[in-house]
């Protein structure tokens, strides 16, 4: 049996878009100042954490706030992982929450309170994003046995991650919405995901 993985999830830096209020989903959106900012002290905050590898969504603010710390910790480039990757939000992706407050104000509040069972038009639903951010953490960890490795997501992959590290249901509401630079420590295996082992 290999040994677990130890992971660390973290939310990517800021984007322009995170602080005008529009949904980013699947669409390639960079990091700001600010984010460039939030990746070096993540990196500083990292600096004895002794990870082996970094993992990323490959969406472009997960890839460049993964590409800052993997230089400042001088670890190999990160690699990119799917599993990693937002959920698709369909149709509204690149809309503003203030106009889709205008045109969908129900969807609106499903999304503020970050309602995993909220439906997508031509998006991902609650259990097709589930199942793929749960198989990629599995994935990572057939691929890295007994490592600590570092993990570049985003929110709602972190909700997902959060979700069954506490033993929830996939449709359990968190009421908590991940800052960017956030993170969540996990310990994995190729059929398990749970919580880290307690620190001495």
């Amino acid at each position: 049996m290999s040994s677990p993985t130890l992971i660390c999830v973290v939310r990517h830096g800021e984007t322009d878009w995170n602080t005008a209020g529009v949904l980013q989903g699947w669409l390639d959106v960079p990091i700001n100042e600010r984010g460039r900012m939030q990746a070096r002290e993540l990196a500083r905050t990292f600096a004895d954490s002794g990870f082996a590898g970094v993992y990323t969504s490959p969406l472009r603010r997960a890839r460049e706030t993964a590409a800052i710390i993997a230089v400042l910790l001088r670890l190999p480039p990160p690699v990119c992982h799917d599993g990693l990757k937002e959920r698709n939000f369909g149709v509204i992706q690149g809309i503003p929450k203030t106009e889709l407050a205008e045109l969908n104000p129900a969807l609106l509040e499903h999304i503020v309170k970050r309602n995993p069972d909220t439906r997508f038009e031509q998006g991902e639903s609650m259990d097709e994003c589930a199942t793929r951010v749960l198989d990629g953490v599995r994935d990572i960890a057939r691929q890295r046995p007994g490592e600590r490795v570092l993990a570049i997501a985003h929110g709602w992959v972190m909700d997902v991650i959060t979700r069954e590290v506490r033993g929830l249901p996939r449709s359990a509401m968190l009421h908590h919405k991940p800052k960017n630079g956030e993170s969540l420590w996990l310990e994995a295996t190729a059929r398990s995901i749970r919580p880290p082992p307690a620190r001495s």
